[in-house]
């Protein structure tokens, strides 16, 4: 028999184990039963995928940072791997080490870990483990029985908050959510634990504040404070950032955040030459290239731009496709007020660059084209997406909510997709104003148009991916580039790419500003898919033994602590 798990130990209790339930009474009793579902016997997994992801080393050179600093990691480490068990769990559920100690295949287990789970988050969530459907679109933070419209039928004040899981009565079968904080009670303890021993440690007193807040957010749900008093750091070398903050993982509606950690080290002279572009955000906010309806909100100067070295992924972050930067808080009133931190991840970015967007720019942009990639550009493209994201509107225009409740599970694709194209035309207008210090803007096309390569090939179940797809297939249609049949490489157009760049950021701040989910998806499901030209240039990566993304050998050990 084939099974769809409802989550991990359900599923492989069944399937594989033949083990007891959980000790957690509260928490399995509300976990639901599997169900069974078809499978094609066709449906073959390919070995190879297994060898998709390169390995970096998560290191920078802890020697130079203070004893002080060097007594703190360890417990920040700790941490964060609470939050990798805690996402293990929202991810799939139950004991990840029973589940993959059933595998007795060393790459394909390797492959799980990367995955979190039985389904290649690369390849649209494909199952690789024999007898396991089709992943449920709410990974574990729903019911598996539980239909949409009985979820927006229910009468309850936060279902939709980003920091519940929703569950059945035993009793009733009536829908019930419960709080983060009590859900995984013992684990949001032991990680609050940690982050208070490394604020007794530290001597800072705005990280030392920020330590304490998050603790307590930890275990009672509420992170404004924390988030506020991150935005506050000063003189600081490590941060970390920790708890359930993206809702990437929630593909049913996209509400519901999941755990992660970066643990950072602040690279001091990289993030002084970023700190000149944050008082031209209010300017960029007002020459948006679309209705002056859907630039209304207001964006202060307060943004922050740091770089970093990333010394530590957990959790959400970890899985499959890596971050390289990353733009929070998400909270919309605290951005409007207090603004954002933009942290890029320059050594995660580094490896990337060298290990895949080089050799994919080798084998598919024009070689008369070829010296405009750079890891310049690189990062510029990279850091303005996460500046671009502050962009824009973040409330409907007609009042109704926020952008992200209305659209939903399609929102997520779509802000990615925006700070994409937006950061993109931030790099333009910053050229046009004379503000970049060094290169040009057609070395930012080329390089963005092999950016698209290598994320598009993060598939269909990724937003970042999505977003691609979307981009490519608007771009390819507005002439943007043009393929050369005889080498099979890509050649920018600089003036149609303009005009496309233009044009694909004022349809979505439009869509955005008006909560058109109607729309949206109508706009996926034209533009958001791979097509043939694409889908065999991508096999032409994947044959030339091109990795589609890196996996970190990372913690005391790499750290030499």
């Amino acid at each position: 028999m084939n099974f769809k798990p409802a989550n991990l130990f359900l599923a492989f209790s069944t399937v594989l184990l033949g083990a007891c339930g959980s000790g957690d009474s509260e928490k399995s009793a509300q976990l639901a039963e599997p169900i069974e579902v078809e499978t094609s016997e066709d449906d073959v997994f390919d070995m190879a995928r297994t060898e998709i992801y390169t390995p970096v080393r998560l290191f920078t050179n802890v020697s130079l940072l203070s004893e002080e600093d060097q007594q703190m990691i360890p417990l920040l480490i700790k941490a964060a791997e609470v939050m990798d068990d805690i996402f293990w769990k929202e991810s799939f559920g139950g004991d990840k080490d029973e589940f993959l100690a059933s595998i007795a295949d060393e790459r394909l287990r390797n492959f799980a870990e990367i995955n979190y789970g039985p389904w290649d988050r690369l390849a649209d969530n494909k199952p690789f483990i024999d007898g396991v459907g089709a992943k449920p679109l709410g990974a574990n933070f729903y019911p598996l029985d539980m239909t949409k419209t009985e979820f927006e039928g229910w009468n309850n004040d936060v279902k939709k908050s980003l920091y519940t899981m929703v569950r059945r009565d035993t009793t009733t079968n009536a829908l019930k959510t419960i709080y983060y904080n009590k859900f995984f009670s013992e684990e949001v303890k032991e990680a609050a634990g940690y982050l208070k021993q490394a604020a007794a440690i530290c001597t800072n007193p705005t990280l030392k504040y920020y330590l304490d807040l998050r603790a307590e957010a930890l275990l009672n749900d509420r992170y404004g404070p924390s988030d506020i008093a991150w935005l506050g750091l000063e003189d600081n070398v490590i941060d970390v950032i920790i708890g359930p903050i993206e809702n990437y993982e929630d593909h049913l509606f996209g509400y519901k955040a999941a755990h992660e950690a970066y643990i950072l080290v602040k690279d001091i002279v990289w993030s002084r030459r970023l700190d000149r572009y944050k008082a031209l955000l209010p300017r960029l906010q007002q020459e948006l290239p679309c209705d002056d309806k859907y630039k209304q909100d207001p964006i202060g100067g307060n943004a922050q731009l740091n770089a970093y070295d990333v010394i530590y992924y957990a959790g959400d972050c970890n899985a499959g496709s890596k971050t390289i930067a990353v733009n929070l808080p998400n909270d919309e009133s605290i951005q409007q007020e207090y603004g954002t931190r933009r942290s890029q991840l320059k050594n995660a970015m580094k490896a990337k660059y060298d290990k895949i967007l080089v050799p994919i720019a080798d084998m598919l942009i024009a070689d008369d084209q070829r010296s405009h990639i750079t890891f310049d550009a690189f990062f510029g493209n990279t850091m303005f997406h996460e500046v671009a994201h502050g962009l824009g509107i973040k409330n409907t225009i007609d009042g109704a909510g926020t952008v992200r409740e209305a659209l939903k599970d399609q929102g997520s694709a779509l802000e990615e997709g925006k700070a994409d194209i937006l950061g993109l035309w931030m790099v333009s207008k910053l050229y046009e104003w004379d503000e970049m210090e060094k290169g040009e803007l057609m070395d930012n096309y080329v390089t963005f148009l092999a950016g698209i390569f290598r994320s598009v090939r993060f598939g269909a179940s990724s937003a970042h991916g999505k977003a691609n797809m979307l981009r490519f297939n608007y771009f390819n249609e507005m002439g943007a580039f043009e393929k050369d049949l005889a080498s099979g490489k890509y050649r920018v157009n600089m003036e149609n790419m303009t005009e496309a760049m233009n044009g694909l950021s004022a349809l979505i701040l439009q869509i955005q500003g008006d909560g058109d989910y109607d729309g949206l998806t109508k706009l996926m499901e034209e533009k958001g898919k791979i097509k043939e030209g694409l889908a065999s240039d991508l096999q032409k990566l994947n044959d030339g033994g091109i990795p589609v993304d890196v996996v970190f050998e990372q913690g005391m050990s790499v750290l030499g602590l």
